[in-house]
């Protein structure tokens, strides 16, 4: 399953996608953790410290391996140079899956230790001084979408992706590229502001979005969420002292974490599991070509001096069942 963490900054969706991944980790269940927030702080919310989290390989710095690879065989694609963040796979394509070895996840992804397993995590990498002027954030997040264009996935597998704060995520086609998006929402009207055009926006695209709604203290807080977001208010969280003391570096074993909120965890999960009957690849696979002709017209004809919308091919839907070369 691919799953995103959106909301606005402060929200609390890394702490949340940290504690999703520590519920999954603890389950057995074979987890890819994916950092594409402007700030990085997934890894120290997994538990690494500042050295071991600055240590992490950024996807942004392999993207040339990461094209070369996922490019395969297929003819449509003349060299990795002219593949763009949306180019879709076909026929040749070579195909990331979630419990493999591969030189993209000896590049870039990196084993993070939690209690009851390990999982896989990977970066965008920090946005620095030296891209100031010169680049978006979204350049940082292209590596991000090209890869989850190229993953197959089946069920009782986990991509999880911390998302940039904000609405920053409809400036490309990676909303669209998740199962279920859970946007984190304080009981405010800033905090639900977002939800309203998140909502708005991923409407025409079929996207399955449920709140979580973060720092709740009491039934006001309660009330507010469900008249402001309605039935998409999948569960909400309150005060935590496991999540006080992981702030300061210092965490419990997880099998600590208060009940209320590993009941809120197990409600996501199970959440996350019902939207497998949904997957339409179809569907899928047509919303990838449709923001890759977008960005092929707007700027990857002219920046690649190739024609992209050549790399589609009208023959290839992603799903399980799709095999890629060796």
């Amino acid at each position: 399953m691919k799953i995103a963490f959106v909301g606005k900054g402060g929200s609390g969706k890394t702490t949340l996608s940290s504690l999703f991944i520590r519920h999954l980790a603890a389950e057995g269940a074979p987890v890819v953790a994916v950092d594409a927030d402007i700030n990085q702080h997934l890894g120290a919310a997994l538990g690494l410290d500042e050295a071991e989290a600055a240590a992490l390989p950024a996807m942004g710095d392999h993207l040339p391996l990461i094209k070369d690879y996922l490019r395969g065989t297929n003819p449509r694609i003349a060299s990795a140079e002219t593949m763009i963040k949306t180019t879709p796979p076909g026929a040749g394509s070579r195909l990331l899956r979630v419990c493999e070895d591969n030189p993209v996840y000896d590049a870039c992804a990196r084993p993070v230790e939690l209690d009851g397993g390990a999982v896989r995590l990977m970066v965008t990498g920090s946005f620095t001084d030296a891209d100031l002027g010169v680049a978006c954030y979204h350049s940082k997040t292209g590596a991000v979408e090209l890869c989850l264009n190229h993953l197959v996935d089946g069920p009782g597998e986990y991509v999880v992706v911390d998302m940039t704060a904000g609405s920053d995520s409809f400036a490309s086609g990676l909303f669209t590229r998740f199962d279920i998006t859970f946007l984190v929402a304080e009981p405010t009207r800033k905090g639900v502001s977002v939800y309203r055009q998140y909502k708005e926006y991923a409407h025409d695209f079929g996207v399955t979005l449920k709140v979580v709604g973060n720092k709740v203290q009491g039934p006001d807080d309660l009330d507010f969420l469900r008249a402001e977001v309605g039935d998409d208010l999948l569960v909400t969280v309150g005060h935590s002292d496991w999540v006080r003391a992981m702030e300061k570096g210092r965490p419990p074993r997880f099998p600590l974490l208060e009940e209320p909120n590993r009941r809120a965890l197990r409600l996501l999960h199970t959440a996350a599991d019902a939207t497998y009957r949904l997957r339409d690849g179809e569907r899928y696979t047509r919303q990838m070509v449709h923001f890759h002709l977008k960005n092929a017209r707007s700027w990857g004809n002219e920046r690649t001096g190739a024609d992209l919308a050549a790399q589609v091919d009208p023959d290839f839907v992603l799903g399980e069942r799709v095999t890629a070369p060796v």
